[in-house]
Parts: C-alpha cells; sequence; structure tokens
C-alpha cells in the first residue's frame, strides 16, 4: 500500500505479505439479469457497496443461477465505485463485478485481515483509476501488499481490538439514545402547543385549507441542457436531497428556470418522500419534487413551518403511487391547518423559539458526542496497527 511511513518498515517480527498469498480471492461475476429474482429463490446476490450493512450484507435480490460464490465468512471487498469498503459474508451468496470475495489462508486471521482492510480503505481506495467510475483490478487486489505479524499476536489482537469495540458500541449506543431524546424533546415542544389534525381546538382557532391561507407554486424541471453545475442562473432545487438543516444547499444551477421560488418562502418535498421542510433563503427554481408555500396576510410564515414539521407523518400518509410516494397539488391545496389569530400565532411561535434553544443546544451536544465516538474505531485501529499493535 503506497505512501503509508507505517508500511514502509514493519515492526519486529512482522513481515510484509501480499494479499494474494495469504487469501484465496474469487471475482465477483455477475449473471444475466434473467435469473435475478426479487424475493427468496436461490441465493442472495450482492453487487457491489449499496448491498453492505454495519457488518454483513442485507440480500434484496436473488440470483438461481450464480457464476461466482463467496461462502459464509468470507470478507467482501468493494472493487468498484467506491473501492475498498467491506462487509462479511454471513450466508453463501452469489457475487456480482463489484465485489471480490477474500477467505484468509491458515496463516492468516480473518478478523485480523478485517481489520487491516479497514485501517487501509484509503490506501487501497486510492490504488483504483477509471474515467466513467473508479475500479480496483483482480491483479492490483492480489499485489496489494500488508504487514502481518505472527498469527497469535494477530489473534491478540483482534482479542484487544474486539474488546474495545464492544466498549464503543455501547458508547454509540448510548451517544444515538441522547439524540434520540434531543430530537424527541423539540416534537414534545410543538406538541404542547399545536393541535393534532382532526382533532377539536379553541374556540378562537379555525380550519383553513392550506390553498386558502397561501400562495401555492408546484415545481416544474425545467430541460437538463439548462442545468449548471457551478453557480450560473439560479440555485436549483429539485426535492428533499438538497435540503439543509434550514435552508436548501444549491449544487445544480438552472440557466431557464420554469418554476421559482423566493426568500422565505417554505419549500415542502412533495414526492419521494413527502413532507420535509426547507425555507428558500435566495430566488430559486424549484423541480416536480418540491412546492414553494408563501404564507398570505393573516398566518405567520414561522407559524406555517412549525405546524408543517408537525403534522409530518400525517402529510406524509396522504401520498400515494406504485413506483415512487406523492402528493398531488390538489392534495395540497386541500389538507386542512389549524389557524389562531396572528397575535396568537406569533406567541406560539416566540415560545416555541425560546423553548427550542435549549432543544438545539441538546442536539447540537449530542450530535458532536455521536460523531466523536464514531471517530473512535479508526483510531483503535491505528493505534493496534498502526503502531504495529
Amino acid at each position: 500500500m503506497p505512501d503509508n511511513p507505517n508500511l514502509e518498515k514493519p515492526p519486529v517480527g512482522w513481515e510484509r505479505v501480499k494479499l494474494g498469498d495469504v487469501c484465496e480471492i474469487v471475482l465477483g461475476q455477475s449473471p444475466p439479469s434473467a435469473t435475478y429474482r426479487k424475493s427468496p429463490e436461490g441465493l442472495p446476490f450482492f453487487q457491489g457497496k449499496a448491498d453492505f450493512g454495519e457488518v454483513n450484507p442485507k440480500p434484496t435480490t436473488w440470483c438461481v443461477a450464480p457464476k461466482k460464490i463467496a461462502e459464509p465468512g468470507d470478507i467482501l471487498i468493494s472493487v468498484r465505485a467506491p473501492v475498498g469498503p467491506t462487509n462479511v459474508a454471513n450466508e453463501r451468496c452469489c457475487i456480482g463485478r463489484g465485489l471480490a470475495a477474500l477467505r484468509p489462508r491458515d496463516r492468516l486471521d480473518r478478523d485480523f485481515l478485517l481489520a487491516s482492510l479497514k485501517f487501509h480503505e484509503t490506501e487501497i481506495s486510492d490504488m483504483s483509476s477509471g474515467s466513467t467510475f473508479k475500479a480496483i483490478t483482480g491483479r492490483q487486489l492480489r499485489e496489494i501488499e500488508f504487514p502481518i505479524p505472527p498469527l497469535a499476536e494477530q489473534r491478540r489482537i483482534v482479542a484487544r481490538l474486539n474488546a474495545q469495540m464492544a466498549v464503543v458500541e455501547r458508547a454509540k449506543q448510548t451517544a444515538r439514545e441522547i439524540l434520540d431524546a434531543a430530537e424527541a424533546l423539540n416534537a414534545a415542544i410543538v406538541r404542547d402547543l399545536m393541535p393534532y389534525l382532526g382533532h377539536e381546538i379553541a374556540d378562537f382557532w379555525k380550519w383553513a385549507k392550506l390553498g386558502e391561507v397561501c400562495e401555492i407554486t408546484l415545481g416544474q424541471s425545467p430541460p437538463s441542457d439548462t442545468y449548471r453545475k457551478s453557480p450560473d442562473g439560479l440555485p436549483f432545487f429539485q426535492g428533499k436531497a438538497d435540503f439543509g438543516e434550514m435552508n436548501p444547499k444549491p449544487t445544480t444551477w438552472c440557466i431557464a428556470p420554469k418554476k421559482t421560488a423566493e426568500p422565505g418562502d417554505v419549500l415542502i418535498s412533495v414526492r419521494a418522500p413527502v413532507g420535509p421542510t426547507n425555507v428558500a433563503n435566495e430566488r430559486c427554481c424549484i423541480g416536480r419534487g418540491l412546492a414553494a408555500l408563501r404564507p398570505r396576510d393573516g398566518l405567520d410564515r414561522d407559524f406555517l413551518l412549525a405546524g408543517l414539521k408537525f403534522y409530518e407523518t400525517e402529510i406524509a400518509a396522504m401520498s400515494s403511487g406504485s413506483t415512487f410516494k406523492a402528493i398531488t397539488g390538489r392534495q395540497l391545496r386541500e389538507i386542512a391547518f389549524p389557524i389562531p389569530p396572528l397575535d396568537e400565532q406569533r406567541r406560539i411561535v416566540a415560545i416555541l423559539n425560546e423553548r427550542s434553544v435549549a432543544a438545539r443546544k441538546m442536539q447540537s451536544a449530542a450530535r458532536d458526542g455521536l460523531d466523536a465516538v464514531e471517530a473512535m474505531p479508526s483510531a483503535l485501529l491505528r493505534r493496534a496497527l498502526g503502531d504495529g499493535g
């Protein structure tokens, strides 16, 4: 593995080996698509990184006439777009050309190899090439060099790593629970102030259709030849994938927009998925996956936004479609929305803003904690393998 100072001179008692010398390597081969099945028939079929789980791949496709097979316990490594990520086969499976299966021989512990591949993933990825997508050849894979100690030392390192990783997993679970609690706090704050859809409301509230209290602009995707990948024209947002925490993040621009949103408009995703919201912070072009809501007099923008976030699950439930879920413009306009007088809307928004400050601080701290915990495996691998155990 190139340009890694830790690999130039292995520690005393370690040796540099080529992957092809210490592993049986099975390069994947994709069978004819006519042999694929979408329900369990034949062997699970894994084509690449997209099929990977946290440890083991997750089958969504099966194959009745596999070409190349991995056995339980084999390490699966992604060899194209992207190169380097790993998983472990937990059952006999068919592998496509995006994967290779590594089966360690007697002098190499499987879990030590897995840890080494994770530690050196960046270097392995850097070996890839290709103009359309990055890939690594079977020859390159076999020629990868890395240091190994004697088998007993490999197992000692693995045992220590496993014990440390178990502690990390417990810490990760705790951090996730804290983050979930922080996110639930925000929802609870809104729940105390907003009525449920379809429930009784106070006498001074009223039900109004969204189309009555908002100007609604349904997105329309312009021709693809008007798109630009650098700032030219208006930022172009197509759906939820463009959303940030509060405002969308432009990655595409359009020089001939069909439908536009103005700064301050609430953007709502109307297809795959339905319901998530953001706020436009500049004039922008919107595609068919979005609609822009501009409150009329009598409706506070931030009250509308808080309500849409609170009712997101109910709005999503209104969607339909066999290929992907979507909601029509007519359905969007017909959504019944509870509205109190404007002063009460602003009072509710002020309370939400005040209470949400603490919730956001808790969320931020929880995310920072989770990020720190998720960075720990890399540090542990570096300590165990980067310095020779």
